[in-house]
């Protein structure tokens, strides 16, 4: 019979060692990704929270997003910097389950509100008379604290079946900790957590990516019934939406499925590959794609360096 009298309470982050030989290029890499992601998220939030003519429901969806987006990057781009600096490959299983729950309920709540802005957009081209009573600021609010709620309560239900676990291994493949890397190394049955995150994971993926096409297929149809300027406009900001969640899907499929997929069988450098494109590739393009693509954004946070700069010369 196997023994688990005993269990381990500090993991190895296998992928940080591996990235000892090139440890400052690798931070270097951790930190312009970083750095691009909180520069941009945080213009494109404080312009919509400062300019008053962006206080309509699809900006505050997107305002949501990019907060998202600096909560993700924060989740797991600063350990990285500090640990590969540092030598350190160790995560404690506190600190394990901390960094699990933030990685998790970002990506949740990100589909999350891709779902919502397809909805809106749904609302407004297909309902222009209706949409200001339909979708009220109050009420994108509430549906946005509707959806935190849930992925609060989802994504702590996982992280909280894993501390009755025992672990009989330490290494885990990946450059950061993730719910499921807890399960591959434990030694007892781990049947109730892969039921409950196979089915949150389905649940979500499916439900939204669902809603996604339902909203973007009848938008599409209602625009192509639409005089050729007012169809324009709206087909210029559908396809920014779709190209920002096409971006965070494919990330996110990689990373969700890759152990329910035979991920036992991947290289701990495959694991840090699919889980940094992932992670990395979303939160660094999807705050450029709305920065760049979004007209009113793009004018506001070219407005506001303009005046940047003017103030800094002034005092120079």
């Amino acid at each position: 019979m196997e023994n688990i009298s005993t269990t381990y309470t500090n993991f190895v982050l296998v992928g940080l060692v591996q990235m000892e030989s090139f440890r400052y290029l690798y931070a270097l890499f951790a930190f312009a990704v970083y750095a691009n992601s909180l520069f941009v998220s945080s213009m494109i939030f404080y312009v919509i929270c400062t300019e008053e003519s962006l206080h309509e429901p699809m900006y505050i969806f997107i305002s949501c997003l990019v907060f998202n987006v600096m909560y993700g990057a924060s989740a797991f781009l600063p350990k990285m910097l500090v640990d590969l600096l540092s030598l350190n490959s160790m995560i404690s299983l506190p600190g394990c389950l901390f960094q699990g729950f933030c990685i998790q309920s970002y990506s949740v709540a990100e589909i999350f509100i891709f779902t919502l802005i397809a909805y809106d957009r749904y609302l407004a081209v297909g309902h222009p008379l209706r949409y200001p009573t339909l979708m009220t600021n109050l009420t994108s609010l509430k549906l946005i604290f509707a959806v935190w709620i849930l992925v609060l309560m989802g994504t702590s239900v996982a992280v909280l079946l894993i501390p009755r676990l025992t672990f009989c291994a330490v290494n885990i493949n990946n450059v950061f900790c993730e719910t499921v890397s807890l399960l591959r190394l434990s030694c007892v049955d781990v049947t109730v957590n892969n039921i409950y995150g196979i089915t949150w994971t389905l649940f979500v993926t499916i439900s939204c990516i669902l809603v996604v096409l339902y909203c973007y297929i009848r938008t599409i149809l209602i625009c192509l019934k639409l005089p050729a300027d007012a169809s324009q406009k709206a087909f210029q900001t559908l396809v920014t939406h779709v190209i920002a969640f096409f971006i965070f899907m494919v990330g996110t499929m990689f990373l969700a499925f890759r152990y329910r997929l035979n991920g036992g069988s991947l290289s701990t450098i495959a694991h840090v590959v699919i889980s940094m494109s992932g992670m990395s590739t979303a939160i660094t393009v999807n705050p450029l794609i709305y920065g760049i693509r979004t007209k009113a954004l793009r004018v506001k946070i070219a407005h506001n360096l303009q005046n940047v700069l003017v103030q800094f010369k002034i005092k120079q």
